[in-house]
């Protein structure tokens, strides 16, 4: 009786003793993994830092390019006109002959219906009842240009050839000789200005 009463009172001394060693046992190894876990997100939150700082200089050169290139030419007027008045004047007075009638009404035509424009990038010349007939050309095509004045120099006539042999010619102009000189230096020709003798109107 004595040695079956010593076991059963050892034994449940031994028993919470391994109980509680393993208690502690799963809690350490529940601390070890929970301390695991912060250090897997920390290394995905640096990649997109890295991302977004070397796709910041590659944008900068397409914006300057995109701005350079989107600047277009201006054009500038230097003349823009119809034939002079005293063209008008002069064959209106002289109209009342009938040998002159015919001219008379070519002035009329010129100083209502026909107008001149030099830009910087080309010479336009519009006619028609509604400015509906225009012809436009470069300087580029420019081969020569020459002035005819008429009624002692106060306005003239400008006779423009292109390279391809078509002669432009441009009646009762003012300013003749100015526009003339400025054709010439828009179509960088080191030719002089060719001007012949005064004729009629």
């Amino acid at each position: 009786m004595a040695s079956t009463s010593a076991t059963t009172s050892s034994a449940p001394i031994l028993s919470p003793a391994t109980t509680s060693t393993t208690h502690h046992s799963l809690q350490f190894s529940t601390k070890l993994s929970f301390t695991k876990l912060p250090s897997i997100p920390s290394s995905r939150t640096n990649r997109p830092h890295s991302k977004l700082h070397v796709s910041s200089p590659t944008n900068k050169p397409t914006a300057t390019t995109s701005k350079s290139t989107s600047k277009p030419t201006e054009e500038t007027i230097f003349f823009d006109g119809g034939a002079h008045y005293g063209d008008l004047v002069a064959n209106l007075l002289l109209g009342f002959t009938l040998l002159w009638l015919p001219l008379t009404l070519a002035a009329v035509s010129r100083a209502f219906f026909l107008r001149y424009r030099f830009t910087n990038l080309r010479v336009t010349v519009i006619s028609g009842l509604t400015g509906q007939d225009r012809s436009d050309f470069s300087y580029k095509v420019i081969k020569d240009v020459q002035v005819v004045p008429r009624f002692v120099g106060e306005w003239g006539d400008i006779v423009i050839t292109l390279k391809d042999g078509t002669k432009v010619d441009l009646r009762s102009v003012p300013k003749f000789r100015e526009i003339a000189q400025y054709c010439l230096s828009m179509a960088a020709q080191s030719a002089v200005l060719k001007e012949s003798e005064a004729k009629g109107f």
